[in-house]
C-alpha cells in the first residue's frame, strides 16, 4: 500500500562518522566499542539530535544536519548520563537537556531528584544553568521562529513537565569578545519564566508551525492550541471540545517532543492514542483511538475541524485476542496528503478521505492479508514525523534508526482496480474498494500522465458499467475535480466529485462497509479566539473553511450537479431565433474552445474540433454559464475573475479529457486513416473503439455534459462501419446517434448507389430535419433527389407568386391552350412569368443537371394536376 523511500539511516549517516571520531580520540585505527547511539529529537530545520557513549566514559551529544549531511559535536558530559530530552536553539548557542537520574542506592538523608534540567552555553562551552530539579519527567523544546530582529540576541525555551504545566523561558543573550555568546544575567533566568499552560493531560508540539496543542479535563475534555508568533508572543487561538472516556490518560502523554529511552510506558497505561494533523490549505484532523472493549471492537475517531464534523468508526477485529493483548491494540495514524491512514497491523487498513468524507465508498478499507502497509518493522515501534508543508508522510523506525518518506503506491491501487474484473464477481463487495482506489489515483496522484494512460486502458478493458457505479462518469468527474481542488477546500462541497451523488438512491454496498460501523456527528463546536480571527494563512483558511462548511450544510443542493441543467438544455435546443442569451452562450463557447486550441495545437490524431456542431456548442456555453452562476452564489470569496477562469478551464479540460481518452484508445488499437472510410466494414478493433465511444456518449448524456465538436460525426462513422444497417437506424431512432450534416454529406457522396446503400440513404433522408434535408439532396446525384429538388423549386416559385400577386394574364397570350385546360394554362403562365425572378437552387451544383430537373419539375406538376399520365 505504501511506497517507502529511504531518507535517513542512523548507521550510515551517523554511526560510521562517530566511530571515526572515537578512533581519532583514542588514537587507534579502528574503534570497536559499542557507542550506544540514541535519537533524541528532530528540530524544525530538519536537524537530528542524538547522544552516544564516548570512549572515556563520557556521554556526547551531536547533531546531524540533513541539508549538509554533516555531523557536529555539540557537548560532552564527563560521565555517563541518561539524556531523556534535548533541544538546540536556532543559533546553536544554547543546549537544553533533561537528565533522568537513578535514585536507587542514594542516602535518604541526601536525596536527589529524578530529573535534572540544564541550560548549557555551547558557543563556546562555558556556563551551565540548572532550570529544574524535580521528581517528574521534563521535556525541553526551544522555539525556532523566523524573525527579522537579527541584532537582538534572545532564545525562548519551553519546559513541559509531567505535573501538567508548561513554562516559557525568555533567555537574553549577549556577546563577549566578539564571538562568545553567553546568557545575560543567568541568575535572573528563573524570573523570566512565564506559565502558559496548566493542568494538561496530553500535549503535542508542532515544530514546523510553532504550535502547541494540549488537552485539559475538568467537566469535559477540551483541546486547545497555542500559537507562537515571530515576536515570541503566544496566545490560545483554538478551543475544541472532545468526547473521550473519563479515565483516558492515567499519565501525562507527550507527542512530538523527542524520545525518552529511559522511560517505558506500559501498554496498558496508554488507554487513548491521540494526534493532531494539519495542512497548509486550512485543514485540521484530530485523531484518537480507544482500546478494545468486550465486543472486540476497536473504536477510533477522526475529528474533521475543517468539515465541522467528526466520524467515529467501530471495527471488529475478532474475538480470539486475550484481554491483555486486546488492551494493547492501538492503530497507527499516518497523514499522507489529504488522506489519514489508520493502520492496525495484521487486522485492517483504513485510508480515510478527509475532503470527501460523506460516503464511506470514497475512503478505502482493507482487511486481512490485503491490509499490509509494507512497513520494515512492527507498527508499534514506528513513529510518524508530520509536517503540514509536505504531502508525503515520514516514518521513523526507532529500532533501526531509519526514516522513510511514505507515499501511496499507485501500483497497489491499480491492482485493486483490476481485481476480479474478469469474473465480475462478487462485484458488490469489490466495487467500494475500486471506487475509492480510482478516486485516489485520479485526484491525489492524477498529475502523472503515465498513470492516467493506465487507467484509460483499464476503462477500455472494462467498458461495461459496474454494478454500483459508472466508471467512465467517475473518471471524468474525478479528473475534472483534480484541476481545481487545491485552490480551496470550499470547492469540496460545491464542485462535482462523483456520479454517486447524482443517483436518486445510493447503492447499499457504497454506503456500508462490512465489519465497519460509522457514526457521523455534525458541528464540532470549534471556537476560534484571539488573532486567529484576523490572521492570514492557515488560521484564516481553517476558520473560513469551517464557516463555509456550516453554510453549505444549511443550504439545499450546494453541490453542482451537471444533470440538473437538462431542462435548460432542452429549452435551449428548441430556441432557434437569435437572442442576447444565445449570443452570451456563444461567447462562453468561444472562450472554452480557444483554451482547448492553445492546449492541443500539435495533437491532431483524432479528428475533433474540426467542424461546427451547433448543439454541442450551445451545451458548452450553457455548462459554463450554469457552473459560473453556481460558484458565484456559494463561493463569492474566490472572486469573479478567478471563478470565470476556473469554469472555463474546467469545461475546456472536460473536452480535452474526452479527446485524450479517444486518442489513447486510438493508439491502443493502432487505428489509421482507413478507420474513417465509409466504404469498408469495421474491423474488431474498430468495433472496440465504437463500443468505447458509445459508453462515453452514454456516460456524458447521463450527466448532461458536452462533447467535443466532431464527436457525433466520428461516432456515426464508426457506427455505420460496425453495425448492420437496420441496427444503425435503430440507434438513430432511439437517440443514441445524432446525424450531423458533415456525416450525412460524406455518406451521400462516398457510398455508391447500390441497392443496400440506396435503402440506407433513403432511410437517413427520412430522418433528417427539413432544412438539412434540402441541403443534403443537392449532394446526391439520384432521380429521387432530383425529384425532391424539383418539388422544392416549384414550391418556391408558387410561394413567391403568392407574395407578389398581380400578374396580368389572358388566355389569348398563349394560343396553344384550350379553355378547358385553364388550370394548366394558368400554372404555365405563372411559371414562365416569374421564373426569372426566382433564385435557381441548382446554380453551381456539380452533381445535378439543372435543365433536366427544371423540365422534370414541370412534368411532375402536370402529372400531379392529372393533365398527363405517368
Amino acid at each position: 500500500m505504501l511506497k517507502l523511500k529511504p531518507k535517513f539511516d542512523l548507521h550510515r549517516d551517523v554511526v560510521s562518522d562517530i566511530l571515526r571520531k572515537e578512533a581519532s580520540v583514542c588514537r587507534v585505527k579502528e574503534y570497536s566499542e559499542a557507542v550506544d547511539i540514541r535519537i533524541l529529537n528532530f528540530e524544525r530545520d530538519g536537524g537530528l539530535l542524538y547522544s552516544w557513549k564516548g570512549a572515556t566514559g563520557t556521554t556526547r551529544i551531536g547533531k546531524y544536519d540533513s541539508n549538509t549531511k554533516q555531523n557536529k559535536l555539540l557537548y560532552t558530559f564527563d560521565k555517563q548520563v541518561c539524556v531523556s530530552s534535548c533541544s538546540l536553539n536556532k543559533e546553536e548557542t544554547l543546549l537544553a537537556v533533561s537528565l533522568a537520574q537513578n535514585t536507587r542506592g542514594y542516602d535518604r538523608l541526601n536525596p536527589i531528584s529524578k530529573c535534572l534540567t540544564l541550560l548549557i552555553e555551547i558557543h563556546p562551552i562555558n556556563n551551565t544553568k540548572v532550570l529544574k530539579a524535580v521528581d517528574c519527567r521534563v521535556k525541553v523544546q526551544f522555539l525556532n521562529q523566523d524573525t527579522d530582529k537579527r541584532s537582538v540576541l534572545e532564545s525562548h525555551l519551553l519546559l513541559l513537565t509531567e505535573d501538567g504545566y508548561v513554562d516559557l523561558y525568555h533567555v537574553m543573550l549577549t556577546k563577549q569578545e566578539g564571538y562568545r555568546v553567553v546568557m545575560a544575567n543567568p541568575e535572573r533566568l528563573s524570573k523570566t519564566a512565564e506559565r502558559i499552560v496548566e493542568d494538561f493531560c496530553w500535549v503535542q508540539w508542532d515544530g514546523h508551525t510553532q504550535r502547541l496543542y494540549y488537552l485539559t479535563h475538568k467537566d469535559k475534555f477540551l483541546l486547545r492550541c497555542v500559537q507562537f508568533y515571530p515576536n515570541h508572543h503566544c496566545e490560545t487561538v483554538l478551543e475544541l471540545p472532545l468526547e473521550l472516556p473519563a479515565n483516558s490518560f492515567r499519565t501525562v502523554k507527550f507527542e512530538n517532543l523527542g524520545f525518552d529511552h529511559y522511560h517505558t510506558e506500559r501498554p496498558e497505561q496508554e488507554r487513548v492514542r491521540m494526534q493532531v494533523f494539519t495542512s497548509k490549505i486550512g485543514s485540521m484532523c484530530v485523531c484518537y483511538s480507544q482500546p478494545l472493549k468486550d465486543k472486540q471492537e476497536l473504536i477510533y475517531t477522526v475529528v474533521l475541524v475543517h468539515k465541522d464534523c467528526s466520524k467515529t468508526f467501530k471495527v471488529s477485529v475478532g474475538s480470539d485476542e486475550s484481554p491483555q493483548k486486546a488492551s494493547q491494540l492501538h492503530p497507527l495514524f499516518i497523514p499522507i496528503g489529504y488522506y489519514i491512514l489508520v493502520y492496525l497491523q495484521g487486522y485492517f487498513l483504513h485510508c480515510i478521505n478527509t475532503r470527501q468524507q460523506e460516503i464511506l465508498c470514497h475512503s478505502l478499507f482493507l482487511s486481512g492479508e490485503d491490509a499490509n502497509l509494507g512497513l520494515p518493522s512492527q507498527s508499534t515501534i514506528i513513529t510518524v514525523l508530520h509536517s503540514e508543508y509536505e504531502s508525503s508522510g515520514c516514518l521513523l523506525d526507532l529500532a533501526t534508526g531509519r526514516t522513510h518518506t511514505a507515499e501511496l503506491s499507485p501500483a497497489f491501487l491499480l491492482q485493486i482496480l483490476q481485481s476480479d474484473t474478469s469474473s465480475r464477481c462478487p462485484s458488490s463487495k469489490t466495487d467500494p474498494q475500486r471506487l475509492a482506489a480510482l478516486h485516489c489515483l485520479l485526484v491525489y496522484m492524477g498529475n502523472d500522465p503515465n498513470l492516467e494512460l493506465k487507467i484509460i486502458e483499464w476503462l477500455c478493458d472494462n467498458v461495461n458499467t459496474f454494478e454500483s457505479f459508472d466508471q467512465i462518469q467517475e473518471f471524468i468527474l474525478a479528473s475534472l475535480y483534480r484541476i481545481s481542488y487545491e485552490k480551496s477546500l470550499g470547492l469540496d462541497k460545491v464542485l462535482p466529485y462523483s456520479s454517486v451523488f447524482d443517483t436518486k438512491e445510493v447503492p447499499v454496498c457504497l454506503v456500508e462497509v462490512p465489519g465497519v460501523f460509522c457514526i457521523t456527528e455534525l458541528h464540532t463546536e470549534a471556537v476560534f479566539k484571539g488573532k486567529a480571527r484576523s490572521l492570514q494563512g492557515f488560521w484564516s483558511e481553517l476558520q473560513w473553511n469551517t464557516e463555509r462548511t456550516k453554510y453549505l450544510d444549511a443550504v439545499p443542493n450546494p453541490r453542482y450537479r451537471p444533470s440538473h441543467i437538462k431542462a435548460d438544455w432542452d429549452k435551449l435546443r428548441f430556441e432557434r431565433r437569435p437572442s442576447s442569451h444565445m449570443n452570451h452562450m456563444e461567447e462562453n463557447t468561444k472562450k472554452v474552445l480557444s483554451m482547448v486550441d492553445t492546449w492541443c495545437l500539435d495533437k491532431k490524431l483524432v479528428p475533433l474540433f474540426q467542424e461546427e456542431d451547433h448543439q454541442q456548442r450551445e451545451l458548452i456555453g450553457l455548462t459554463v454559464d450554469k457552473l459560473r452562476e453556481h460558484l458565484n452564489r456559494h463561493l463569492p470569496r474566490l472572486g469573479k475573475k478567478k471563478i470565470d477562469l476556473l469554469v472555463v478551464n474546467y469545461v475546456a479540460k472536460l473536452l480535452e479529457l474526452i479527446r485524450h481518452m479517444l486518442e489513447s484508445v486510438w493508439l491502443k488499437y493502432k487505428l489509421g486513416p482507413r478507420a474513417l472510410s465509409l466504404t469498408q466494414q469495421g474491423s474488431p478493433s474498430e468495433w472496440s473503439v465504437f463500443h468505447f465511444m458509445f459508453r462515453i456518449l452514454e456516460s456524458t448524456r447521463g450527466l448532461c455534459l458536452p462533447l467535443p465538436p466532431g464527436y457525433h460525426t466520428l461516432f456515426a462513422v464508426f457506427a455505420v462501419r460496425c453495425l448492420p444497417h437496420h441496427t444503425f437506424l435503430q440507434h438513430i431512432d432511439h437517440g443514441f446517434l445524432q446525424l450531423t450534416e458533415t456525416f450525412v454529406s460524406r455518406l451521400m457522396t462516398d457510398l455508391d448507389n447500390s441497392d443496400a446503400n440506396e435503402r440506407l440513404k433513403f432511410s437517413i433522408l427520412k430522418r433528417l430535419p427539413q432544412p438539412m434535408e434540402q441541403r443534403i439532396y443537392h449532394m446526391w446525384d439520384h432521380p429521387v433527389s432530383s425529384a425532391s429538388i424539383s418539388r422544392d423549386y416549384v414550391r418556391t416559385l408558387l410561394e413567391k407568386h403568392n407574395k407578389n400577386k398581380g400578374f396580368a394574364f389572358t388566355g389569348t397570350d398563349k394560343p396553344g391552350f384550350r379553355p378547358e385546360f385553364l388550370p394548366l394554362t394558368y400554372l404555365a403562365k405563372i411559371l414562365s412569368d416569374i421564373e426569372e425572378q426566382a433564385q435557381n437552387p441548382f446554380e453551381e451544383q456539380e452533381n445535378v443537371d439543372a435543365k433536366f430537373v427544371e423540365e422534370t419539375a414541370l412534368k411532375q406538376t402536370l402529372i400531379l394536376l392529372r393533365f398527363e399520365k405517368k
